[in-house]
């Protein structure tokens, strides 16, 4: 009873996370709100890396750019299939971070993200200015998509629905992930590596395929900023960017699936509406980061959840 109880308020959840994003739709747009879901996405691929295995990058701006090219290239040179596009972008994604990662999950701490940061610029310049020829430069470029049976995301309403359904998936395979052997492998790595290879395992290979996950998600985030927009530009790839999925997880409080949720949507509301009331909106973003740094270290969801833990407690005594 009580395993299908706690079943029953997983499904529960993830019908909550969609009924928030519906309810978000008069308040901000059905575009805005599909922005602050794919930027949910980014953000819940990040959090794979920094708040499950304790590994801060400052360059997955990269990834999100190689989906978002990859997607528009794909379209260009092969077909306007979207689904194609998708699928082309998420192998990209993963094969980058395969690669990649074959070097940079062996390194931790500063070395880990200052890394991150040097391939970002890397990838940043081949879009800017070596290939050019095929990214466009600082101009960018655009791609357009065919209709797939009811699937026309030049419709804003089925751009926002498919959104939806991404976001809500993502957050069941994040959740599965993290809440399974695999995820409390990551943990264990987090707290204590030289443990866990005590134990026997190769943390090398697990921290590999965590990356390649995280990778994988964020280029599939870029694959929908390209669907929504239908144009790519060198900003999808900027390392300067890197800090705002990096606020994100802090603000909502990273290694937890709701947490990034959190966090992606008030950052997301905090760089969209604040411009609008604050010139220098960026002073206010590190005065939330030093309240959270003294105040809240485990983020709004955190220390909401701390709150009721306390609550029930006092209750119950």
């Amino acid at each position: 009873m009580q395993i299908s109880t706690i079943n029953t308020l997983k499904k529960y959840d993830l019908i909550l996370v969609a009924a928030v994003f519906l309810a978000f739709v008069p308040l901000l747009t059905m575009q805005r709100t599909t922005d602050f879901m794919i930027f949910c996405v980014f953000v819940l691929a990040y959090d794979l890396l920094y708040g499950y295995m304790g590994r801060l990058s400052f360059g997955h701006m990269l990834y999100l750019g190689i989906g978002a090219y990859a997607a528009a290239l794909s379209a260009e040179h092969f077909s306007g299939n979207p689904f194609l596009a998708l699928l082309v972008a998420v192998v990209a994604g993963g094969a980058v971070g395969l690669l990649l990662g074959l070097i940079i999950v062996r390194t931790t701490g500063a070395c880990f993200a200052l890394i991150n940061l040097a391939f970002n610029q890397v990838g940043y310049f081949l879009v800017l200015i070596a290939l050019s020829e095929w990214t466009g430069g600082e101009d960018g470029m655009s791609a357009f998509y065919d209709p797939v049976w009811i699937f026309d995301f030049g419709n804003r309403k089925i751009m926002f629905g498919f959104t939806l359904l991404c976001l809500v998936c993502v957050v069941y395979l994040v959740r599965r992930l993290t809440s399974s052997p695999f995820g409390i492998l990551l943990r264990t790595i987090k707290e204590n590596e030289t443990r866990a290879k005590f134990l026997g395992y190769n943390t090398f290979l697990y921290k590999l395929l965590a990356f390649v996950l995280s990778t994988s998600l964020a280029a599939f985030a870029g694959a929908l900023t390209m669907l929504n927009y239908t144009y790519a530009t060198p900003s999808f790839i900027d390392p300067t960017r890197s800090v705002e999925v990096i606020f994100a997880c802090l603000i909502g409080g990273a290694g937890n699936v709701y947490g990034a949720l959190v966090g992606g949507v008030s950052y997301m509301i905090l760089s969209n509406y604040l411009p609008n009331y604050i010139q220098r909106w960026e002073m206010f973003l590190g005065i939330a980061l030093l309240v959270l740094v003294f105040k809240f270290q485990s983020g709004l969801w955190g220390y909401f959840r701390t709150f009721i833990t306390e609550r029930k407690r006092e209750v119950k005594a």
